[in-house]
C-alpha cells in the first residue's frame, strides 16, 4: 500500500508542477498511511520530476527523519491528529489564486463550475507573515475544525487543503484557479472596449 501511494503522490506533484500549483521545490503533500503515519515530501523534492524515493514515511513524533522532510511537514501532521477525513493533504501556491488573496477577503466565483463547488470562499490572513510559520500548525487545523471546511486560502501564502480523495482535492484546486483567473481576467477587461 505505501508504495502504492508514494507512485501514486509522484503522478499527482509532477501533474501539480506542470499545473504551476507547485513550485520547483515550492509545496508539499501527503497521505495517511494509517492513524498514526504518513508519506510526505523530502524538503529537497523537485515536483516535476519527483519519484518514490523523493518520499518519506513519517510518524507523527519527530524522529531524524523529520530532517529530511518538507518544511510543511508539523502542518500536515497537526491535520491528521485532528482532522479525521484527511487522508490527502497538499499546500500549494496557484499563481492567479495566491495573487487575489493580495487585494481580497473573500472569493466569490463567478464562473459556472467555481460557483457550483464554492459559491464562496474566505480568504484567511495570518497577519504577520514573519512568525507565520511559528502559528501555522496550529492555526491551519483549528481553521478547518473551526470552519468545517476542507480548504483554507492564506493571504499571500497559498493554499493548504484535504480530503479522503486526491483526485477530488486535485479538482477543487483546479477549479479554484480557473476561478480567480476568470476574476482577474474580467476585472481586468471590465473597462475596456474590445473587439474582436
Amino acid at each position: 500500500m505505501v508504495e502504492h501511494l508514494k507512485t501514486e503522490l509522484s503522478v499527482l506533484s509532477q501533474s501539480m508542477f506542470q499545473n504551476d500549483f507547485f513550485g520547483l521545490f515550492h509545496g508539499s503533500i501527503s497521505a495517511k498511511t494509517d492513524s498514526s503515519r504518513f508519506i510526505i515530501n523530502k524538503k529537497e523534492a523537485v515536483f516535476h520530476q519527483m519519484s518514490e524515493k523523493d518520499l518519506l514515511e513519517l510518524g507523527h513524533s519527530r524522529d531524524y527523519r523529520w530532517k529530511e522532510s518538507s518544511i510543511d511537514t508539523a502542518i500536515h501532521s497537526q491535520i491528521y491528529a485532528h482532522v479525521s477525513d484527511a487522508k490527502f493533504i497538499s499546500f500549494s501556491m496557484p499563481p492567479y489564486t495566491t495573487a487575489y488573496t493580495f487585494n481580497h477577503s473573500l472569493i466569490i466565483p463567478k464562473d459556472y463550475f467555481g460557483n457550483q463547488e464554492f459559491k464562496s470562499i474566505n480568504i484567511y490572513d495570518p497577519k504577520n507573515l514573519d512568525d507565520w510559520y511559528d502559528r501555522a500548525n496550529s492555526e491551519i487545523p483549528q481553521y478547518f475544525i473551526q470552519n468545517e471546511a476542507n480548504i483554507i486560502i492564506i493571504k499571500g501564502y497559498g493554499i493548504f487543503t484535504y480530503s479522503r480523495d486526491m483526485h477530488s482535492m486535485t479538482r477543487r484546486l483546479a477549479i479554484l484557479e480557473n476561478s480567480c483567473r476568470l476574476l482577474m481576467l474580467g476585472a481586468v477587461t471590465k473597462n475596456q472596449n474590445l473587439e474582436f
